[in-house]
């Protein structure tokens, strides 16, 4: 367990110690004040934080590793302290074809993402990560209406969600959207980047995002 800097370099430092075929892993975050468990759930709800008493269980792909690193950083500038133990990683099998893998329930996990995000959540982030370039131009294709957005990450877009005004798709298209992979057997990873409460834009199209230095 590593217990001599921020969230974000504990999760470095245990990235750096994952095999390079990894494809999932489970942490605990252990809080240096029981106290700040209710408020650490809630900066790190769009990653669906588990609870065990007051600790915190987080499952990360290696797709959404920067978007947990994004969440972990809030954490320390949030002043909260703790630390970060990495309880098990699951490694793709030499010679395994991971396209043929079974796919993930796209759209049962954005039902899932969703029920975490408090009653008066506005606007979203998202983030789909694939398992295979291949999969690349058809996933775009289903993902159309939602308008997405590619950057540095290989294989991965981003999407803006508005539930009732502004900029991004409604939450009942991003969920169809996501059924249309599901259909077609593209598997991947969806998670909630970013997100914004009761928000109220004026002469604007709701907030802005950045991803890289970028407005999406």
């Amino acid at each position: 367990m590593l217990r001599a800097m921020g969230f974000v370099g504990h999760w470095r430092a245990i990235a750096d110690t994952l095999p390079p075929g990894w494809n999932d892993c489970r942490l605990r975050l252990t809080l240096a004040r029981s106290g700040d468990a209710d408020r650490a759930a809630r900066l790190l709800g769009p990653a669906g934080p588990g609870r065990a008493g007051d600790d915190l269980l987080l499952h990360v792909g290696t797709a959404s590793g920067p978007a947990t690193e994004r969440l972990l950083a809030r954490l320390d500038a949030e002043g909260i302290a703790g630390s970060l133990e990495l309880l098990g990683a699951e490694e793709v099998a030499h010679g395994e074809d991971t396209a043929a893998s079974p796919p993930t329930d796209l759209a049962a996990t954005w039902d899932d993402l969703i029920a975490t995000l408090p009653q008066d959540w506005s606007d979203l982030l998202c983030l789909l990560g694939l398992r295979s370039s291949d999969d690349l131009g058809p996933a775009a294709l289903a993902l159309a209406p939602l308008n997405p957005s590619r950057h540095d990450e290989a294989h991965v877009f981003h999407f803006r969600v508005a539930r009732r005004v502004g900029y991004g798709a409604a939450p009942e298209m991003a969920r169809r959207c996501l059924a249309r992979l599901d259909e077609q057997r593209i598997p991947g990873e969806v998670e909630i980047v970013e997100a914004f409460c009761d928000t109220r834009p004026l002469l604007t199209q709701g907030p802005t995002f950045k991803v890289g230095g970028r407005a999406v």
